[in-house]
């Protein structure tokens, strides 16, 4: 799960790094832009839930359940 977890998070942050280039910045919330942005945002927010998914798992184990 670990590796997974792993994987998913750099798979998130490439995508916001591709689609950071893809920005206009002279026009962020017109045509390409705004779907770049909105593209991000669904990136970051899959970056929180794995880490909400790592530290969960980490309490599991601990717990020992």
């Amino acid at each position: 799960m670990r590796i997974l977890i792993i994987i998913l998070s750099v798979l998130a942050l490439i995508l916001m790094a591709f689609n950071i280039t893809q920005i206009d910045f002279d026009h962020p919330f017109e045509g390409q832009s705004i779907i770049a942005l909105i593209t991000i945002l669904a990136s970051l927010c899959a970056l929180v839930l794995l880490q909400i998914l790592r530290i969960s798992k980490k309490i599991e184990k601990q717990i020992g359940k």
